[in-house]
């Protein structure tokens, strides 16, 4: 089998988002990697670009595993905050109950994109007493002070390396003096402000939604729930944060600043954030009738691995426009590469000879599939590599040159490119019935007599039955539609 997939030698650079620069990838542990991840916020359907950024998470995972990292991910569960509040109230239901619904739907979405499981999914409503004992820290510490209010913040004074992952000058933002609080979950970088760690009780605004701490009834922000589960859940220190790029302030931002309070310690090594979904080049948003979430695009008739390779086929730091042609691209995309493979397993057979031509072919297709996605993730020259590969292949094929040999080589590696894109379909298909392979042959034969009317109207049967015909070098073949 040919040699050589990944190597491990290879170093693995990313675009750390604090330093503004690629960075050689360099762990706290020699081959564990923890990894933080931004999930959803259950108070609706996930829609596209949310699933924009899941995937490029996925595909960094599967890539720092394709390279021989373990990786221990974790991804919240944003289950408690003004949204999900606000939801609850207005349905006249308990919070679990309202998110519910949206927890299950968000699973079962990632399993149809093929989203590889994180190791834990923790939900913030699991986390409250870690959140108040972290609060109390910060509270001890001098970080955090109750307002007139009574909810907590965190003073951002009392940081002075607040602003670091965002690059923002705290002077130039200031605006005027006097009360610089913000209780909101999520405000714009105009308002760097003092942020709230806990959020006092308000019965007209909460309902029956609260829980019981040394601070009085309140609920944690939404920003402390992420460095409390990370803390519980992976330690005082990080290898990787995920997140889309709306999320570098305040919400990252403001991790670092109550986490690194808390421990004293680096908080994260590597800020990895990709870049926003837009449709036809437009903010997607309900009111332009421009808002999708994968069950939309289903009800369309694409499938997951579709969506998935629409989602994944542009550099995660470049700007994704999304349109229905750009979908009908992905979906000719992946018909060429399944295709192909089906081809290969036509006339494959382990261990029988090879080719030199195929050979070197998989020896230059290899290195440069590994080295594009040790240089950030490069998929765009990960899949050119992929398609140079299938194209000689094709026209070895197409000379009568290729091997079976070669052809399981070449699954092979298909294979062990798939560990990482997770689109590809090695199910072998069931035969063609044969009334329809006798329809192909007389219509072959049809065709020979020139007897159009006859080959036509066999044709259109053989349609009508699923099947498209296909011309290969063995002659024309049955595939299913």
């Amino acid at each position: 089998m040919v040699e050589g997939l990944a190597v491990p030698s290879i170093p693995l650079y990313f675009y750390n988002t604090e330093k503004r620069e690629k960075e050689v990838f360099r762990p706290h542990s020699h081959n564990l990697v923890k990894m933080y991840t931004c999930g959803p916020t259950v108070y609706h359907y996930a829609h596209i670009g949310n699933f924009r950024t899941y995937v490029f998470e996925d595909l960094l995972r599967r890539t720092l595993r394709f390279f021989g990292y373990q990786v221990h991910q974790v991804m919240n569960l944003t289950d408690v905050d003004d949204k999900t509040i606000k939801g609850a109230i207005h349905l006249e239901q308990s919070l679990e109950d309202y998110t519910k619904p949206y927890k299950n739907a968000f699973f079962c979405d990632i399993k149809t994109l093929g989203i590889e499981p994180a190791e834990n999914y923790p939900a913030a409503t699991d986390y409250i007493p870690q959140m108040i004992d972290f609060i109390q820290k910060l509270i001890d510490k001098g970080y955090a002070y109750k307002s007139k209010d009574h909810s907590i913040y965190f003073s951002i004074e009392k940081f002075p390396r607040y602003g670091r992952l965002s690059h923002l000058k705290l002077e130039e933002l200031k605006v005027g003096a006097g009360d610089r609080r913000i209780a909101e979950d999520e405000y714009d970088k105009e308002n760097v402000s003092d942020f709230v760690l806990w959020k006092a009780y308000d019965p007209t605004r909460d309902g029956h939604i609260f829980w019981e701490s040394p601070f009085g009834k309140g609920r944690p922000g939404w920003h402390l729930e992420c460095s409390a589960m990370a803390h519980s859940l992976l330690g005082e220190s990080i290898d990787i944060h995920c997140g889309a790029v709306d999320n570098v302030f305040p919400h990252h931002e403001n991790e670092i600043a109550q986490s690194e309070a808390f421990s004293d310690k680096g908080f994260v090594r590597y800020w990895l954030h990709s870049e926003h979904l837009i449709v036809n080049h437009k903010k997607m948003s309900k009111s332009l009738g421009n808002f999708y979430t994968l069950r939309d695009l289903l009800n369309k008739g694409f499938s997951g691995t579709e969506v998935r390779y629409m989602l994944l086929h542009t550099h995660y730091r470049t700007q994704l426009n999304f349109t229905f042609e750009g979908m009908e691209g992905a979906r000719s995309s992946l018909q060429r590469i399944n295709d192909f493979i089906r081809r290969m397993q036509e006339i494959a057979t382990p261990d029988a000879p090879h080719s030199e031509q195929a050979r070197e072919a998989l020896q230059r297709a290899i290195p440069k599939f590994s080295q594009a996605l040790a240089d950030d993730l490069n998929i765009s020259v990960a899949l050119a590599a992929l398609f140079d590969l299938m194209h000689e292949f094709n026209s070895l094929q197409d000379q009568q040159a290729l091997t079976e040999g070669d052809a399981a080589e070449a699954l092979y590696v298909l294979q062990q490119f798939n560990r990482v894109i997770g689109c590809f379909s090695f199910e072998t298909e069931e035969p063609p019935p044969l009334y329809l392979q006798e329809m192909l042959e007389q219509r072959e034969e049809a065709r020979k007599q020139k007897n159009w009317e006859l080959a036509d109207q066999l044709r259109h049967e053989i349609l009508a039955s699923g099947y498209l015909m296909e011309d290969t070098p063995h002659g024309p073949r049955l595939k299913k539609k």
